[in-house]
């Protein structure tokens, strides 16, 4: 039950994405690129949830899948670095090229535009017929009711369902969906299948059920958890010990515009820097109603000072 739910609230009038339901958001992850033709090369966004090119360095490089960190925000950037790898493959079968897209990301909330990348990317699709190229979308951080990835041109769109989808913090849990609307999107959805039941890392019944009970809260949740985030963020704005809000509410915004296009709310996180980093720990340990713990999407707030528990050597936070 739980993925056709999911698939409804990605696609429209009343076509369901094919939807399936795994262990994790990182299981998912993993699966998505293990279902992809080898060997594999993913362009990752500069700023982008540490566990991803976390599992890409220790686990997935030893199995040929490479990975490039890109400027997500930057289109010509992005159109230069695609048709650079397929003129430089262009006389022998390359394996799959994934263009990953994570909006808005994790930390610094920089938002993509997904419909332009997809149309760059379909456009030397067009050029190129034996282009092997998807689009992803980890839309997390925008659940459904904020952005739905697939009906701006993606292939796929993943969602750690442990974050909103679930919302109460009880739950376990990624979804993929989809596109049912082009070949390369059902092509993934047979070959997704496949992994999925040989791999074995689906969802449990339990976490399904319950996933299926935050739906049913998802618009209400998410309504209200954007309006708090934006008047934190107008407050911390404001703030003379805050050098810098990053939040796609505000106008100052570098992709404010974008947000405006694609997101029908602005999302209920946010990050913000401090003067220093023995401010910014100091902040995270004095909060009293806000918990300090790894997480978002459930009824608590929550922070965390992020650079203090990225890897070292792939921080992308501030400190």
């Amino acid at each position: 039950m739980q993925p056709p739910a999911i698939g409804q609230l990605e696609a429209d009038h009343g076509q369901i994405a094919p939807t399936f339901a795994f262990s994790s958001g990182m299981a998912a992850v993993a699966s998505l690129l293990l279902a992809q033709k080898p060997p594999v090369k993913v362009l990752v966004p500069e700023d982008i949830y540490h566990g991803v090119p976390t599992q890409l360095h220790v686990c997935l490089n030893d199995h040929g899948i490479v990975h490039v960190s890109v400027d997500m925000t930057n289109i010509n950037d992005i159109r230069q670095t695609i048709k650079d790898h397929i003129e430089s493959n262009s006389n022998k079968d390359d394996g799959t090229l994934v263009v990953w897209m994570e909006t808005p990301s994790n930390p610094l909330c920089q938002v993509t535009d997904v419909q332009s990348i997809c149309e760059v990317v379909d456009d030397v699709r067009c050029q190129n017929e034996n282009a092997n190229i998807i689009t992803v979308v980890d839309s997390t951080w925008a659940p459904p009711v904020v952005t739905r990835p697939l009906l701006l041109g993606a292939d796929t769109v993943l969602h750690s369902g442990t974050k909103y989808l679930g919302g109460h913090s009880d739950v376990l849990l990624g979804t993929i969906s989809c596109s049912p609307n082009n070949e390369t999107g059902k092509s993934i959805a047979e070959r997704l299948k496949s992994v999925q039941t040989s791999i074995g890392a689906v969802a449990s019944p339990l976490d399904c059920w319950l996933t299926l009970r935050g739906l049913r809260s998802l618009h209400v949740r998410v309504e209200r958890q954007c309006q708090t985030a934006m008047k934190l963020a107008a407050y911390l704005d404001g703030h003379e010990d805050v050098v810098q809000v990053h939040y796609p509410g505000l106008v100052s915004h570098p992709q404010h515009a974008t947000a405006n296009r694609q997101m029908a709310m602005y999302g209920g996180m946010l990050s913000f820097e401090v003067k220093n980093e023995s401010m910014a720990m100091a902040v995270a340990g004095a909060v009293r109603t806000i918990r300090r713990a790894t997480s978002l999407g459930g009824t608590e707030t929550l922070i965390e000072h992020r650079a203090s528990i990225e890897p070292p050597e792939r921080r992308t936070s501030p400190l």
